[in-house]
């Protein structure tokens, strides 16, 4: 049974059998009562206060835990965050890019607040304040992902029965949202200046782009054995993928293969393409760094004979020909002489993807036929594409008027 000591006093027995209280040596030093149960291995455990009440209480709540099997061990939550972060790491069973993106968000915004506390001190208040920093500081998406990190390695603390409940799944903790706005797109005059500033050997990426909706890494993974040209299709069945410092070839993202409708204007760019720079084969590992070795007859290569590198064909090619197209201004040069483009997220490549859109949903494609061209789920396209529908004010009145003509005469000729 649990009961609790009085540290300031002590029992003396006398040789005539009685007994009285004396001071102890601790008298007027530290917490007076100790409380004292036993664990499920049935060792003594303690824990002083200052008021016997709340030892009395203790003890009792402890062992009432252990006869219900929801015992925990009172040190067991002193262990670090830090530490447990370590061992959530190496248990992920996600893709390569996706752990890359993870530590990167752990070590930049998580660790600096988290790292050196006990995961017993942790309440869903810091971790709330946490998401909200990190929300107004960078973006929803980086928010909810820090937030992902620190409900993970606290579920761990959790299972291994450091804390009782994870603070991060407290009601005030509430999941980041991404707040959509509404796409801009570009125009048709736009997007063919787009094409005409590329050079010969990429004008084909961003007619690709523009013209089937593949994202950036899809393009720069196309091998000829992808293009069915007499199907007018393309399969979309890898990405080239950056981990790291290094490059892999991967499945598309959420690894969902697809095929896309090929236009006319996108199969002849690409033919063009394809004879004055006919494809070779190219090799990179499969998912991981280590993974097998897989191979394509890639369709579109650097000057240095190896794949197409986002940043650099960023700065090299999607910046000027924005500016020749008149979306961003001229350049400015640092002090070093470089040039520096004034862009934000919203002149990037995945513009195209919006345009080609926009054109399926003003033409009458279905918003499911859509999501699948650009390999979402219809509710992700309706979030981002729904303002771009087209009315269907002046269809709903046709379809009624059309079973009821108020200018048909009634059937008796009246």
């Amino acid at each position: 049974m649990a009961h609790t000591k009085d540290l300031w006093w002590r029992k003396v027995k006398h040789a005539d059998g009685s007994v009285t209280r004396e001071k102890s040596t601790r008298h007027g030093k530290g917490k007076r009562y100790l409380a004292v149960w036993t664990d499920p291995n049935g060792d003594e455990r303690s824990r002083a206060f200052e008021r016997k009440r709340d030892a009395d209480r203790h003890g009792a709540s402890m062992e009432t835990d252990r006869n219900r099997g929801d015992y925990l061990d009172p040190d067991a939550g002193k262990v670090l965050f830090g530490d447990l972060a370590k061992r959530w790491f190496t248990s992920l069973m996600v893709d390569p890019a996706s752990e890359i993106h993870y530590e990167g968000v752990y070590r930049r915004h998580v660790a600096p607040v988290f790292d050196q506390r006990m995961v017993k001190s942790i309440k869903p208040s810091d971790i709330a304040a946490l998401v909200r920093s990190v929300h107004d500081a960078h973006s929803p998406s980086t928010a909810a992902t820090a937030l992902l990190v620190v409900r993970g390695v606290l579920e761990i603390a959790e299972a291994d029965g450091s804390i009782k409940r994870n603070p991060a799944r407290s009601k005030i903790v509430r999941q980041p949202k991404w707040q959509g706005r509404e796409v801009q797109v570009w125009s048709d005059a736009q997007v063919n200046a787009l094409v005409m500033d590329h050079s010969e050997g990429l004008r084909a990426v961003p007619v690709i782009a523009a013209g089937c909706g593949q994202r950036q890494g899809e393009i720069f993974g196309l091998g000829l054995e992808d293009l069915d040209f007499e199907g007018e299709v393309i399969h979309v069945r890898r990405q080239l993928k950056k981990l790291g410092e290094r490059f892999v070839f991967s499945l598309p993202k959420n690894d969902k293969t697809r095929t896309v409708p090929m236009p006319l204007w996108v199969a002849e760019a690409l033919k063009k393409h394809i004879a004055a720079y006919p494809p070779r084969p190219y090799t990179l590992p499969w998912e991981t760094l280590r993974g097998r070795p897989h191979t394509v007859d890639l369709l579109f290569r650097w000057s240095d004979d190896l794949h197409v590198r986002a940043r650099t064909y960023g700065e090299q090619v999607w910046k000027p020909a924005l500016v020749a197209a008149g979306i961003i201004p001229e350049p400015t040069k640092d002090k070093r002489g470089r040039r520096r483009y004034s862009t934000s997220r919203k002149e990037g490549i995945h513009q195209l993807r919006h345009y080609y859109a926009s054109v399926q949903l003003h033409e009458g494609v279905s918003v499911v036929a859509l999501a699948s061209y650009l390999g979402h789920d219809p509710k992700v396209t309706l979030s981002i594409y729904g303002h771009m529908l087209p009315s269907s004010d002046d269809l709903a009145r046709k379809a009624i008027d059309g079973r009821f003509n108020t200018d048909q005469s009634d059937s008796d000729g009246t």
